[in-house]
């Protein structure tokens, strides 16, 4: 039963293409700030047309605006990537350079693919610490939470019931690699509103990426 359902939810859901833009960019003025976001559609600002209406564009206006400085973006992810091919495929890139910030948004594939605990938390962790090991001293990594899929409308049940389960269960690992220094974890804020989802229901409207962002601004500043 699950099986038939996850295909059919794949036949009904389309696919959207990733934001449109280049995958880096500056905004604000003053000392420098600079972000990498790594990670899954979601970090590719799949659900709107244009990079600057997604997370990492939107992350560094609400930065600039709080701190009153440039802020340099850079942004490593794909469709699709999950916690192992993120591992091997983006995370060479995106800590080629020094960044003050990094957030890694991923999870949703590895709910969709049920990955186990043990492999999920051992990539995220050897990603921690490859992005820590190029940052400053004060640096800091963090984890996006993994959005809870039991509440997703367009899963039928009892598929959104089991891929729940495993979502809240990849997103307490999450939680526990956020106990070392330097490692924060930010829970996903719930998406509401009439356009807070996308026109496949299944990921962030501009809205949503415009409150998520302000969420991930508040966990990086006091």
């Amino acid at each position: 039963m699950l099986l038939g359902q996850g295909v059919r939810v794949r036949r009904r859901i389309p696919v959207l293409p990733e934001a449109a833009g280049p995958r880096a960019g500056s905004v604000g003025a003053g000392g420098p700030l600079a972000p990498a976001v790594l990670g899954e559609s979601t970090a590719a600002g799949v659900g709107v047309e244009r990079i600057e209406d997604g997370l990492a564009t939107r992350l560094a206006h609400e930065l600039a605006d709080r701190g009153g400085r440039r802020v340099g973006w850079r942004v490593s992810a794909r469709t699709g990537a999950t916690a192992r091919e993120a591992r091997s495929e983006l995370l060479a890139a995106a800590a080629a350079e020094p960044s003050d910030v990094a957030v890694v948004v991923l999870g949703v594939n590895d709910t969709l693919r049920l990955t186990g605990r043990a492999g999920w938390r051992r990539d995220v962790a050897a990603m921690v610490a490859a992005l820590r090991a190029v940052q400053p001293p004060d640096g800091r990594v963090v984890l996006a939470g993994v959005p809870d899929l039991g509440a997703f409308p367009a899963l039928p049940r009892p598929l959104r019931t089991v891929l729940g389960r495993h979502s809240r269960a990849l997103d307490r690992e999450l939680r526990a690699l956020a106990r070392a220094p330097g490692v924060l974890h930010a829970p996903v804020p719930t998406l509401t509103g009439a356009d807070a989802l996308a026109t496949d229901g299944f990921h962030p409207g501009a809205t949503s990426y415009r409150d998520w962002a302000a969420a991930l601004a508040d966990r990086l500043t006091p």
